[in-house]
């Protein structure tokens, strides 16, 4: 009889992908970005390890860490990619899931997420979505120069075209991937 919370037992041990097919969380590695699935689709792939660079800048990076803060009862202590896919999941819930998978000491990841497009596509949607946050952010700072600018830099920005030169200069599929 399985014990819930048991490694290897229930559902952490398999994940229910958004297509409706079900999969064991072993098929997930940390160096994964799509799930090539039986249903014919690529999956955008997502784990908690990732780091919030595999869609945008470093410099951009640090500019959501120190603009956006967690409660004090978040259990992560500074904006992370569990924040940014909660974000997007929020804006696509019916196309994302995420899987809990903190008691399997087996996998390497707490956390996964799978989308039921592929991993440009994702990261097209995250991008869109932190220039969103951005716009907010500078919305709330009552510095009408500073979002005058954005928004004219904002205009001549290219979410598409960023995504594709990002994704050329990171390469994911090389090990010797590096911020940029």
């Amino acid at each position: 009889m399985a014990q819930p919370g048991v490694p290897g037992e229930d559902d952490d041990s398999s994940v229910d992908l958004p297509c409706g097919r079900t999969v064991p969380v072993a098929d997930f590695h940390l160096g994964m970005r799509e799930y090539q699935c039986a249903c014919g689709d690529s999956h955008a792939v997502v784990l908690d390890p990732h780091p919030l660079s595999r869609f945008v800048p470093e410099d951009t990076v640090e500019v959501l860490k120190t603009a956006i803060g967690t409660s004090p009862d978040d259990e992560f202590e500074e904006f992370g990619i569990a924040h940014l896919l909660g974000a997007v999941m929020e804006e696509h819930p019916q196309e994302m899931v995420v899987h809990d998978a903190s008691r399997n000491g087996s996998v390497g990841y707490a956390l996964l997420w799978v989308a039921s497009f592929d991993a440009r596509e994702l990261h097209r949607r995250v991008v869109e979505l932190v220039v969103n946050l951005m716009e907010h952010a500078l919305g709330h700072a009552e510095d009408d120069a500073a979002l005058q600018a954005f928004e004219t830099q904002l205009a001549d920005f290219d979410v598409d075209a960023f995504v594709d030169e990002y994704r050329e200069v990171r390469d994911f599929e090389d090990e010797w991937d590096e911020p940029t």
